[in-house]
């Protein structure tokens, strides 16, 4: 494995672990479907080692996350 592969499966670990510790909201429905949606295609990729569209898939998770977490109605649901 090279070390850009190597770094890319470092990090996209990392983040999905730290996206696992939390407990996910469960409103509003449809964006936590479709954030449940991108960690599991993550684990897909790593386990495809396409370091790449696993890396891509738990950051767009992660922004997911971080975005629900900032909406009005949703705000310190943890």
């Amino acid at each position: 494995m090279d070390q850009t592969a190597q770094t890319l499966l470092q990090e996209t670990e990392k983040w999905l672990a730290k996206l696992e510790a939390v407990t996910l909201p469960q409103q509003p429905k449809a964006v936590v479907a479709n954030l449940k949606a991108y960690i599991a295609d993550c684990k897909h990729f790593l386990k495809q080692q396409d370091y790449i569209r696993a890396f891509e898939a738990i950051i767009y998770a992660w922004g997911i996350y971080e975005t629900v977490l900032s909406m009005k109605p949703y705000k310190g649901v943890t």
